[in-house]
């Protein structure tokens, strides 16, 4: 892969990619390289490994850089590798970008710090130390289980200062985007959770850090190029491939999404597989249910 990073970068469908295991639960590298390959032939413009859904939380130092290494190997020319930096303290977030530039990504994914509630001067200066490798910077509000909000105001105080590019929007509050477009209207809105993807497609996302695209890459792009083309026709054929997905798509906000992606991707024939501790096996009704709602798209056509 080239180390070059294509203009806008982080644009597009980036996966927040599975981490698939062997059967003593080791990183499973050749999978993985598979896997990255999959979604660069089925549409996406790239990839984040280590987010929430690669279990990042649960590798060593040394599985976790070598899951950036692996992604960039196996990405083809012009197929983004935005790794997710995520770390209790700014010298470390700073460090894994460091790793990141060096294995050749393109633009590095950072959630605030997150050890207590921090303060806004506390984040910028945490922003501050990690643009400082030169990497684009793409912020990640996730308020639901960080507790530390970045509110369209701190986005936009982020933005001014040439700390970031654009923001992954977990909050799940759709009406921030109009928000994030009036105080910092040059800032790239990435939709970060599958189960707005159309009300935030119609506000202007020009990206979406993605879960389902891992188990049905090819519906969900077309999906998310509907959503956001801008043409009425296009939300129109929209709307019904929103409608059959969601029940799906919805299991991107929830607890056991990590679990329920890599269901669905054993249902359609892909590599899911078992996850690290703590997560658990889903109970055995709500694995039912998420491998019905599975089978039920593929029988009609999804993919």
């Amino acid at each position: 892969m080239s180390t070059t990073a294509p203009p806008k970068a982080w644009r597009g469908v980036h996966v927040a990619t599975a981490l698939p295991f062997t059967g003593d639960r080791e990183v499973d590298h050749d999978a993985y390289a598979d896997h990255v390959r999959f979604l660069a032939e089925n549409g996406c413009d790239g990839v984040c490994p280590n987010g929430s859904l690669g279990e990042y939380q649960t590798l060593t130092d040394a599985e976790r850089a070598a899951v950036v290494k692996t992604a960039v190997a196996a990405a083809p020319e012009g197929f983004g590798v935005m790794p997710g930096v995520a770390a209790y303290g700014a010298l470390e977030a700073a460090r894994w970008a460091e790793q990141a530039a060096l294995a050749g990504a393109t633009s590095v994914l950072l959630l605030p710090p997150n050890t207590y509630r921090a303060d806004p001067a506390t984040v910028v200066e945490h922003y501050r130390e990690v643009v400082k490798v030169g990497l684009p910077v793409v912020a990640y509000n996730n308020p639901i289980d960080t507790k530390v909000d970045l509110t369209p105001e701190l986005l936009a105080r982020l933005f001014e200062e040439e700390l970031i590019v654009g923001v992954k929007e977990f909050s799940g509050d759709v009406r921030r985007a109009y928000q994030i477009r009036e105080l910092a209207p040059g800032l790239d809105l990435l939709i970060g959770a599958d189960d707005v993807l159309l009300e935030l497609g119609l506000a202007g996302a020009v990206g979406w850090i993605a879960g389902y695209p891992n188990a049905l890459p090819v519906s969900t792009v077309e999906l998310y190029r509907l959503a956001t083309s801008g043409d009425p026709a296009d939300i129109a054929r929209a709307l019904p491939l929103y409608r059959d997905l969601h029940p799906l798509l919805r299991w991107d906000s929830k607890t056991e999404f990590v679990q329920a992606i890599k269901l669905s991707m054993d249902v359609v024939g892909r590599r899911g597989g078992a996850c690290r501790p703590p997560r658990a096996p889903l109970a055995p009704e709500v694995a039912a249910s998420i491998v019905r709602d599975t089978e039920a798209l593929v029988a009609k056509g999804y993919r």
